[in-house]
Order: structure tokens, then C-alpha cells, then sequence
């Protein structure tokens, strides 16, 4: 699906309608220390290993892209809602 680079939506914090820049919501980098991976990694030690089955066939053809936007005007990013394409490509308009 194409997708301008550039959109006038709606800003809650500027209260009015202003230009929004587009791209795609990257996932920022896990810690190693988080709860969960930390209480992963104890499960995982000593004998018998893996706890959890890991899942090799995948039942879904695409992922979900998220668009986020950034105002114009005073930088604030929104998150759109999330598409399930096959290809997610910005374009000029």
C-alpha cells in the first residue's frame, strides 16, 4: 500500500490541523534486565533447557505495520492504528 510522506491530520496539542510527517513505528532495543527476560533467562539454566515450545509455523502471511506521525509544529508523535500489508511504501505526493 502507498503512503504520502507527508499529511494533514489533526494535532491535540496544537488544536488545529497541521502537517504530519509519516513513517514506520520501529521497536526500540530489549534490556536484558528487564522482569521478564531476567525471569526467562532463570528458567532457561540447568537442565532441560527450553520451558516454552517454540513455534515454527507461522499461521499469519503479514505483520501489522504501524504509521506514526510527527507534527509539523511542535514535534508531538502519534501512533496510528496498526495495517496488516504485505508492503508499506511512503511516497511523494
Amino acid at each position: 500500500m502507498k503512503f504520502p510522506k507527508n499529511k494533514r491530520k489533526y494535532c491535540k496539542n496544537c488544536n488545529t490541523h497541521t502537517p504530519h510527517k509519516v513513517s514506520i513505528y520501529k521497536k526500540g532495543k530489549e534490556t536484558q534486565s528487564a522482569q521478564g527476560n531476567r525471569r526467562y533467562a532463570r528458567k532457561k539454566r540447568g537442565y532441560g533447557s527450553q520451558p516454552k515450545p517454540i513455534q515454527h509455523n507461522q499461521a499469519k502471511v503479514n505483520k501489522k505495520t504501524t504509521p506514526t506521525y510527527k507534527c509539523s509544529k511542535c514535534g508531538r508523535i502519534t501512533i496510528g492504528t496498526a495495517l496488516r500489508l504485505k508492503k508499506f511504501e511512503l511516497m511523494n505526493k
